[in-house]
């Protein structure tokens, strides 16, 4: 493994990163409860890393993540914090499942689909590029799983060892969270609720191995790909399409009920065809990957302004939080800018020209 300080390093920050996303820079939490983090990472970034890992060590990329990041998901919110099938978590009365409600399976359409955006897009998705432009380790220096060319696909981070220790802290994560949520709340969902979950967690999981590992429809060497005119937006108005389709992710108007679910469908397919499309380009780069975590991020800190955190908090504490994660994002954003435009310039990261043109290598 080259660079194992560094790697060892951008593992660590993906492992505290994750949960800084996931509920800080949301505005779930204000800043003096950061100590919080110790007990949230390994679940976020316990996750974040064990997925981040398996998906670059099989030689894949963002399909697999994002896949994966489902399976995440309804890990999470099915048989952890029951929130997709409890009708008042906590006693918060925030009547979550009334929108969209579909009596057989005892779940509401809306928040379902808005937490499957939400983990598998933000907790998991946004946590991995921002962690990944922070550290743009190159693919080359990685030799390919057999059978395979090199691809853009960063290399992976962790050894086995490392893997292992991911894996163990993201059960544990998951042992510990369950057992507070069983512990505070007295509801429990249906065997026949967690038997059709786990079925859905196996079908993403294996889903996201299915997909063809980039490379492994070359034969041989490839230095271009026949198809589209490399025709890409810059990074910046991609960071800016990701922010926009993210706060429209936000902004879904849930008094619609149905309505508010077809509003995120649409959105969610026509991102995520927006995506494949230009990503498949030879233009597209690390950049633009990084560019659309970054827009990613933003939302979270923004939308913190117009939230309420979980927790009693005064509000000349909830205010600085806010700014102060929204600051940090931005630097995070700027150095990670910084650091990949440094490694495309100087010929150390593969762009997209080396992908071969098919769903599964595009992003």
């Amino acid at each position: 493994m080259p660079y194992p300080q560094r790697s060892i390093f951008a593992a660590a920050t993906l492992f505290f990163l994750a949960p800084l996303v996931a509920e800080f820079l949301l505005g779930d939490f204000p800043a003096t409860w950061l100590p919080l983090i110790i007990v949230l990472a390994p679940m976020y970034g316990g996750g974040a890393l064990f997925i981040r890992e398996l998906t670059r060590r099989s030689g894949r990329g963002w399909p697999t993540i994002l896949l994966l990041g489902v399976a995440y998901a309804i890990t999470e919110e099915a048989f952890t914090t029951q929130t997709l099938f409890n009708p008042d978590i906590f006693g918060m009365h925030m009547h979550l499942l009334s929108h969209g409600w579909i009596p057989a399976l005892g779940i509401g359409a809306w928040w379902t689909l808005f937490m499957l955006n939400v983990h598998a897009f933000w907790s998991i998705g946004v946590s991995i590029a921002l962690a990944e432009g922070l550290f743009p380790v190159p693919a080359s220096l990685i030799p390919p799983p057999a059978g395979l060319s090199v691809s853009s696909a960063p290399a992976p981070w962790l050894g086995k060892i490392g893997l292992s220790i991911a894996a163990v802290l993201f059960a544990a994560g998951i042992v510990y969270s369950t057992w507070y949520t069983f512990h505070h709340d007295p509801f429990r969902a249906t065997l026949r609720q967690l038997f059709v979950s786990a079925l859905f967690v196996v079908a993403f999981a294996a889903a996201a191995f299915l997909i063809p590992a980039p490379g492994a429809l070359i034969s041989g060497p490839t230095t271009s790909r026949p198809g589209p005119p490399a025709l890409v937006p810059p990074p910046s108005l991609a960071g800016v399409a990701a922010f926009l389709f993210g706060a429209a992710i936000f902004l879904a108007p849930v008094f619609w009920n149905w309505g508010a679910v077809v509003w995120m469908l649409v959105v969610d397919l026509v991102f995520l065809l927006l995506l494949w499309v230009f990503s498949r380009r030879d233009g597209w780069t690390s950049l633009h990957t990084f560019a659309i975590g970054a827009g990613g991020a933003l939302v979270y800190g923004v939308h913190a302004f117009i939230s309420k955190p979980v927790v009693p908090c005064p509000k000349w504490v909830v205010l600085p939080s806010h700014v102060l994660f929204l600051v940090l994002a931005f630097i995070a954003v700027a150095l990670g800018a910084h650091r990949i435009r440094a490694a495309l310039g100087a010929g150390k990261l593969i762009t997209g020209s080396s992908v071969p043109a098919s769903p599964a290598a595009s992003l």
